[in-house]
């Protein structure tokens, strides 16, 4: 099944180069060619977690929750870039599959912060190293010089 899928081209959503269209200027566009790397990206995380319910988002968020146990939504937010709403849709999808849970921060008895369960330990682990094999197989077509500068230039436009 997956030869068959191969040989009808790239996933949906991808955007490959068709030879004999004409591109119209979009490729003297940034954002254009930022949107087909980022969709490159995206095919190597998603070869990354095959077979796993995980999504960029959620990816995301369980790192950011694994790096700073007691985490608050709202901060969670923040660094996702979304609103408190999206950051408790994402909290309570985390719950009901047993990858992280909300406790009562020490301190505050009002607030609750987020932790990974041994179960989100162990899938954050596994993915991660999976993960960041793909995306090095990903930034190899890069020589390590180029990989910094574009970095560097990244963080530059997103401020």
């Amino acid at each position: 099944m997956k030869a068959l899928r191969k040989q009808r081209g790239p996933r949906p959503g991808s955007i490959a180069r068709v030879p004999g269209i004409d591109y119209g200027g979009l490729d003297d566009l940034l954002g254009y060619a930022l949107r087909r790397a980022q969709l490159a990206g995206f095919e190597a995380f998603h070869r990354a977690t095959a077979g796993v319910d995980i999504t960029p988002p959620r990816y995301t968020a369980l790192i950011f929750v694994g790096a700073n146990p007691g985490l608050s939504q709202t901060d969670l937010g923040a660094a996702l870039g979304t609103a408190r709403s999206g950051a408790m849709l994402l909290t309570n999808w985390f719950e009901a599959h047993g990858l992280a849970e909300r406790r009562r921060r020490n301190g505050d008895g009002r607030a609750w912060g987020l932790y990974l369960t041994a179960r989100g330990r162990v899938l954050i682990a596994k993915l991660a190293r999976r993960v960041r094999a793909h995306d090095a197989a990903f930034a190899g077509r890069l020589a390590a010089r180029e990989l910094v500068q574009l970095k560097k230039l990244l963080g530059k436009l997103a401020g």
